[in-house]
């Protein structure tokens, strides 16, 4: 039987990479593309099967951001599934980033300069702004929009007897100095892209203390530093060019085996030779946080879905 891999965010950068791999590991998946744009997808398919015809690739139109897209995708799942193997929660956004330029030129000549191009810390602040759900966006995108998808497929995700498993992307620019319990979707701060990468972390850590007993598993995974739609927002593509030598520098530096364990996040990192390699970084966060985000989640979700129905009901 064929296992079944749902990608968000499939159409392009860390997506798009991770299917073209997933198929090369694989050719005989069902790899389903969940996408925002249908167009896109629809020619990412087709290239994919150019190169892997053997591969059933088929398409979900989703917009993480749209609470009423991502019921709709999860009906049509359910419809389509009897089980999903693995889901890369992978579609994000880092709207209109602006650079600090005062702090880039300082941290050149400090001794942070490496720790400051793996993480981007004090680097990068974005403008947020309130989606038709009344939430903000940056925070519905990267981070509830894929739980209540989690939330939705349940049923297909949680069979004991053969577990599944997710897989979230997260960033070394996740800082726990840029999250807030009180703030969870970070409306009084200028780092929401931080903010939400963290709260992937912690998200993560939940899932595992309340679904592994039911067959579901968790991981974290960054993918390094890339040169994708969402880097090229922030600086020119012959700049990353230009950084990608002390870029490979700093994953050598950071080395750190861990056991494998829910608290672990896996990275992905290429020598200044070229060849690739993983290693593994401990979370800076604790469980009991972690449970209390993720009934603060719970909240939400009870408000948003009474507030959807109540729409729906006037409408």
């Amino acid at each position: 039987m064929r296992k079944a891999v749902l990608v968000t965010g499939a159409s392009s950068g860390v997506g798009l990479a991770l299917c073209k791999r997933l198929l090369e590991e694989d050719h005989e998946l069902h790899l389903c593309l969940a996408c925002r744009n249908r167009s896109k997808a629809e020619a990412v398919r087709a290239a994919l099967l150019a190169s892997r015809p053997l591969a059933e690739v088929s398409i979900v139109q989703v917009d993480v951001s749209d609470l009423q897209s991502v019921f709709r995708a999860s009906r049509e799942l359910k419809q389509r599934f009897q089980r999903l193997d693995y889901v890369y929660l992978n579609a994000g956004i880092m709207p209109n980033p602006q650079l600090n330029i005062k702090a880039l030129f300082s941290g050149l000549f400090s001794r942070k300069v490496i720790h400051m191009f793996s993480t981007a810390e004090g680097l990068l602040t974005q403008e947020d702004k309130i989606t038709a759900d009344g939430l903000q966006e940056v925070f519905e995108t990267n981070v509830f929009g894929h739980f209540i998808l989690i939330q939705e497929l349940a049923p297909l995700l949680c069979h004991s007897d053969s577990p599944s498993q997710l897989i979230w992307t997260s960033s070394r620019n996740a800082r726990k100095s840029n999250f807030c319990l009180e703030d969870i979707q970070h409306s009084r701060g200028q780092e929401p892209y931080s903010s939400s990468k963290y709260a992937v972390d912690l998200l993560s850590v939940a899932v595992n203390r309340n679904f592994n007993s039911r067959g579901l598993y968790s991981s974290v995974v960054c993918p390094g530093t890339m040169v994708t739609n969402m880097t090229c927002g922030i600086l020119p593509p012959f700049v990353w060019t230009l950084l990608m030598p002390i870029i490979w520098l700093v994953w050598l530096f950071h080395q750190k085996p861990e056991s494998l364990n829910p608290l672990t996040k896996y990275l992905s990192a290429t020598t200044g030779f070229g060849s690739n390699y993983v290693m593994t970084q401990k979370m800076d966060l604790d469980e009991d946080t972690a449970e209390k985000f993720y009934q603060s989640l719970l909240e939400l979700e009870k408000h948003v879905r009474a507030t959807i129905q109540k729409r729906n009901h006037q409408s």
